[in-house]
């Protein structure tokens, strides 16, 4: 029998692994006979290769047993999100398509000079491999995930120690580390899948709506030829197309230096909202199949770890909800005027673009199915409409005007009608215009004192003071010169 109580006999020669006996106990108490890893990978969506998946494992293992900074390992968030980016072909950015984004990106700062009173960046136009997009990006995913991503790993981790029976958890003792790390670990490994796969699906630096990296503007070669496939349309009419919303993305995000801030934060204090209930997980961990690898697919596709939201929750999504269809709609706006004379297609890009935003791919799916929270616009078309509004009523500098202030920016009601939102702000403004007015005139003393009433000792006097001793009559004495 081996002395070491991480490796306990089972009453034979052959040790019985602990990890291996909690995962039995963790599925329903099924044996590990049937289990195959490569069908359980399968079902989280891991690559089918033996070796990659050696490879993968070995990573976990040696994750899980060492510290670790907090409940994500993001370590193995990064390398996995690298190793799908990669796939089967992340070709190197080449010199002619580095040269070829550049002057898409060059050209398109020239057609949206005359379409917005904002200026021109000034950026330099990068093209970028899927691989440094995942570099380029994954501090701000790490920054819009964490608070969810926190809360799933600490409830797995809860989850697996309550399913442990008592003698196990004797038993791991001093590995209890490894348990803690666990949860991390797992929800390291299906974020890195997910931003991964986005990797594969995002034609530039600010495709999502969000601005992932600051003061940078680019292209993804690979992507954007994969994009107009099917399009029947030149390649390089649909670089110029995406080049020009990339362009004008930039522009808003540089000359509207609160904005990244602002959806930022929105995104984080939705996060922070966010609690998982662990009696869904513990449920998905009595009930899992190891031979049914659909069925666990079908349970994580179908966001096991997604909360059921709050009426607070609703409240801040739909803000959110409103502020990205803003971004997406200014930007829809802008690109259709800068090209609707330039590119023969821009109609038909226009609305390929839109359809897209709206839906969304299957990698932007995942990830809202993982971290409860989706980044469509999905008012993308009710917001381009308001900016159209607010040009003709305003003109290009009255529209771009509303960027200067967030208290400025329209609202979900103002997106149901665009026709009314001059006539209300004019309402607002008005008010706000009268209250200013009132206390510039009190801080003046443009007042007039209150009316002096038949009552009180200065009644008789025109508010003067009076000596406070009596004549020798027992009167009042009279006023004082």
């Amino acid at each position: 029998m081996t002395s070491n109580p991480l490796n306990p006999s089972n009453g034979d020669d052959n040790p019985k692994d602990p990890l291996t006996e909690m995962l039995q106990n963790l599925m329903g108490g099924k044996g590990m006979e049937n289990f195959d890893p490569a069908e359980l990978a399968k079902a989280a969506g891991l690559p089918d290769d033996p070796n990659l998946l050696a490879q993968m494992f070995s990573q976990v293992q040696a994750m899980m047993s060492a510290p670790s900074e907090g409940p994500v390992n993001w370590t193995l968030a990064h390398d996995n999100a690298r190793r799908v980016a990669a796939g089967s072909s992340d070709p190197l950015v080449t010199a002619q398509q580095s040269r070829d984004v550049d002057e898409a990106l060059r050209l398109a700062e020239l057609w949206l000079d005359p379409v917005t009173d904002l200026p021109a960046t000034g950026l330099i136009g990068k093209a970028w491999s899927r691989a440094e997009w995942v570099e380029a990006t994954l501090g701000t995913w790490k920054r819009l995930t964490e608070p969810v991503a926190n809360s799933i790993a600490n409830a797995l981790s809860s989850a697996m120690t309550e399913q442990m029976p008592e003698e196990m958890k004797s038993m791991m003792g001093g590995a209890s580390s490894m348990l803690q790390n666990m949860g991390g670990a797992i929800f390291g490994m299906q974020l890195g899948q997910a931003i991964g796969a986005l990797s594969k699906d995002v034609v530039s630096s600010t495709d999502i709506g969000v601005p992932l990296v600051d003061l940078e503007m680019a292209l993804l070669p690979a992507n954007v030829t994969a994009f107009g496939e099917g399009l029947s349309l030149p390649e390089n009419d649909i670089r110029l197309f995406l080049a020009v919303r990339e362009a004008a993305h930039a522009r808003l995000f540089v000359q509207v230096p609160w904005l990244r801030g602002h959806l930022l934060g929105a995104i984080e204090a939705y996060a922070r909202g966010i609690h998982i209930d662990t009696s869904r997980i513990e449920e998905l961990a009595r009930d899992i199949d190891p031979s049914n690898p659909e069925g666990i697919q079908e349970a994580l596709s179908q966001g096991v770890f997604m909360p059921q939201r709050t009426p607070a929750q609703e409240q801040a999504l739909e803000k959110l909800e409103t502020a990205l269809a803003l971004v997406e709609g200014w930007v829809d706006e802008l690109t259709a005027a800068a090209t609707e004379k330039l590119l023969p297609s821009a109609g038909a890009l226009r609305e390929t673009v839109r359809r897209r935003r709206a839906t969304g791919g299957p990698a932007e799916h995942a990830f809202a199915s993982l971290v409860g929270l989706e980044l469509r616009p999905r008012r993308l078309r009710d917001a381009a409409t308001l900016w159209a509004t607010l040009k003709e009523e305003r003109g290009i500098e009255g529209r771009d005007a509303i960027w200067h202030h967030p208290d400025l920016l329209p609202t979900a009601e103002d997106l149901d009608d665009p026709k009314g939102f001059s006539s209300r702000r004019k309402l607002a403004e008005a008010s706000d215009s009268e209250v200013d007015d009132a206390l510039q005139k009190l801080l003046s003393g443009g007042f007039d004192e209150a009316p002096a009433t038949d009552e009180g000792p200065d009644a008789d006097n025109g508010g003067q003071d009076t000596d406070s001793k009596d004549d020798d009559d027992g009167g009042p004495d009279q006023p004082k010169g």
